[in-house]
């Protein structure tokens, strides 16, 4: 069963619904229990390229195993 779950691009913890709201360009909202492993978009939510996650770590995060 896939959930809902909001994490904050710079430091990668879990926040709430109401934090996305308030910063939504610095958020990450994502469905657990599919595939899910590399870098997203806290801006538009979409996967990339780890050379694109490093030039914006600020914006990006990581996702699954490693």
């Amino acid at each position: 069963m896939a959930r809902t779950v909001h994490k904050s691009a710079s430091t990668g913890r879990f926040v709430k619904p109401s934090t996305v709201a308030r910063h939504p360009g610095k958020t990450v909202t994502q469905t657990v229990g599919g595939k899910g492993l590399g870098y997203r978009s806290a801006i538009t939510g979409r996967f990339v390229k780890e050379s694109t996650a490093l030039r914006h770590p600020d914006t990006t995060v990581h996702e699954g195993g490693r």
